[in-house]
């Protein structure tokens, strides 16, 4: 990481900046952001920068091949398969470990990837927030290949909203003012205009939905789909009394449901390239192996870390009883390079890809990063320590 531009800051930061960093973000939104937020963001070299792009560049290749549909079509849980699937998924985001290799260089090592919308919004204020109040130099950028914040939202609004109108287009998930994400929906609202609309709000018409707006039934033209059938399975029928959105609808998607199942990481043992830790489908293993300390055991079929085996033994392994659903995967070791007052911390960071209709591949634009002292990244890790959370890498434009 840049370390003029970390002493730089630490050298100027205090906890009343970081309260007016909060108190701006949160400025005239419905609801204060409900995830922890991180007290500074992550200054890259341009070298890390490059070595990003390469590892993203290196899994697109995979991605973009031909028979890419045909590789993940057993990623897709029967229950949760959608008709209508597109030729191409939205959104891409690629979540990298910031780490250290034999020659001691700081590298990026991936670890997980999905087909889904992240922060795509929020993170554009989110870096905007961060370089008013802690006045960082307009030589740093949190956007790639030239773009500013103007030229992104334009091509926000090109993959959201496509051919249509922002009132045809509906920002959907499940209780979607009470999630954790809610910010993200306020913000994207603020940008293009796309209303917020919950699964129970939604209304059905033979084949066509529809949302109520000042007591007339608008038709819905294209979901945003922040919905992830993980969260509402709770083994009974999600959709009792519910719009079942899993029918042959007349709705065009982004990204498509399926498309969280085919980018997940059920992607990554079809992976390669020097930022792709050795991950192997657990059914496909011939023998353990002896440095089964080095790996991680994950199942496909969840979120947010949960269900991961971070400390493996043979026994974790044979007490599996459907092995075709997990991955094991050689362990990543964060090394703490964001040098907090205190100490080191640790960080990840996402890139994130938008890819519009009518464009020749994706594009990345954006990224999402996460500081963390726990031993897993996630903000429900790190609940009791400060310099964690969610955040921003900027870049040498």
């Amino acid at each position: 990481m840049e370390p003029s531009a970390r002493q730089t800051f630490n050298a100027n930061f205090n906890t009343e900046k970081y309260a007016q960093f909060l108190q701006q973000l949160n400025a005239g939104q419905p609801k204060e952001t409900a995830f922890r937020l991180a007290e500074t963001p992550i200054f890259l070299t341009a070298d890390f920068r490059d070595r990003l792009i390469l590892a993203g560049d290196d899994i697109l290749q995979t991605i973009l091949q031909p028979n890419f549909k045909e590789l993940t079509e057993r990623a897709i849980p029967a229950k949760w398969r959608v008709p209508n699937e597109n030729d191409q998924p939205h959104c891409i985001a690629l979540d990298f470990g910031v780490c250290k290799d034999e020659a001691g260089n700081i590298v990026p090592k991936l670890i997980e990837l999905q087909g889904f919308p992240s922060l795509y919004a929020f993170q554009a204020l989110l870096a905007d927030v961060y370089s008013s109040v802690y006045d960082i130099d307009e030589s740093w950028t949190g956007y790639y290949g030239g773009m500013n914040k103007a030229s992104y939202i334009n091509l926000l609004k090109r993959t959201i909203l496509g051919p249509y109108q922002p009132r045809e287009v509906v920002i959907m998930d499940v209780n979607a003012m009470d999630q954790k994400t809610a910010i993200d929906f306020f913000v994207t609202q603020q940008y293009i205009g796309t209303p917020i609309v919950g699964l129970d709000e939604l209304k059905q018409k033979g084949n066509q939905l529809f949302y109520e707006v000042n007591g007339e039934d608008q038709l819905i033209k294209r979901i945003y789909n922040r919905l992830i059938f993980d969260e509402i399975d709770t083994g009974g029928n999600p959709f009792e009394n519910r719009i079942d959105i899993r029918q042959p609808l007349d709705v065009e998607w982004v990204s498509h449901p399926n498309w969280f199942y085919r980018i997940s990481k059920f992607t990554m043992p079809f992976l390669q390239g020097e930022a792709i830790p050795k991950t192997y489908f657990l059914h496909e293993l011939e023998s353990i192996p002896a440095n089964l300390e080095n790996y991680v055991l994950k199942p496909l079929f969840s979120f947010a870390g949960q269900g991961v085996i971070i400390d493996v033994t043979p026994a974790d392994v044979a007490a599996i009883t459907d092995p075709e659903n997990w991955i094991l995967q050689e362990k990543v070791n964060y090394e703490p390079v964001i040098q907090a007052p205190d100490d080191g911390v640790k960080a990840e960071i996402r890139l994130l890809y938008l890819w519009p209709d009518g464009d020749a591949k994706p594009t990345l634009a954006i990224n999402l990063a996460r500081l963390s002292r726990g031993k897993m990244i996630g903000v429900r890790y790190n609940k009791d320590f400060d310099w964690v959370g969610g955040t921003t890498a900027l870049m040498p434009r």
